[in-house]
């Protein structure tokens, strides 16, 4: 049963409860009662998107308007692929949409997808060989699997984030996009600085279908300077 509009896109759908079942923990029936009651989730399913992850992207572009028609994107880590399938709508047929991850990412209609890591030393080649030249945007929605431990889970992440960073001004053209989750929590001064010193704009931004109990937030940097 569906309720009124909540965030764009997200049906508010009443409230489901999960009873307690053997073998089931309660971190686990949690977690099922959340994505049960998750609007994202469910909307998720009915537009056919790979993750709830999906909306982020959506709300962050429809603020920042970095998406073009006849672009060039590269996702970062981009297993399951709700990433890549809003660029592929935002780009349009005209565009190119690449995803990179370790693991495998099932077939996505419009998009180049490989397997592999974007941190070795040939894959800005490879990549720009497959885009047929500089990107327009990359994206990374990474995330290391979490400690528990907020320091370290924070160190991981930004980790994660200045790598996408340092592989983006290898492969991004003048004019181009940087969009890459950090957290919370301090130890961002690194990344803001290499950023405003290549980007002529830089933004924090934490888009609706972002949990409020989660310390995520996401840098958009536009206007890239070109590398020396």
């Amino acid at each position: 049963m569906t309720g009124d509009k909540g965030e764009r896109g997200a049906p508010r759908p009443s409230r489901v409860r999960v009873k307690s079942a053997k073998g089931r923990t309660l971190s686990s029936k949690l977690w099922l009662e959340r994505q049960l009651n998750d609007p994202y989730v469910a909307e998720a399913k009915r537009k056919g998107y790979r993750s709830r992850a999906a909306f982020k992207l959506d709300q962050i572009d429809r603020k920042y308007h970095l998406l073009k028609r006849g672009g060039r994107v590269v996702d970062l880590g981009a297993a399951p692929g709700g990433w890549i399938q809003v660029a592929l709508e935002r780009v349009g047929p005209t565009g190119k949409v690449i995803g990179i991850d370790l693991q495998e990412i099932e077939p996505i209609p419009g998009a180049i997808l490989l397997q592999g890591d974007f941190l070795e030393e040939d894959a800005p080649g490879t990549l720009k060989a497959a885009l047929g030249g500089l990107a327009d945007a990359v994206l990374s929605d990474m995330a290391a699997a979490s400690t528990g431990h907020p320091a370290t889970d924070h160190l991981r992440i930004m980790a994660l984030a200045e790598a996408a960073l340092d592989f983006a001004v290898q492969v991004l053209a003048p004019g181009g996009v940087f969009v890459a989750k950090v957290l919370q929590g301090g130890g961002e001064r690194a990344l803001l600085d290499t950023l405003r010193r290549n980007f002529a704009k830089v933004a924090h931004v934490k888009p609706p279908a972002s949990r409020k109990d989660s310390a995520e937030l996401y840098v958009v940097a536009s206007g890239f300077r070109g590398s020396a």
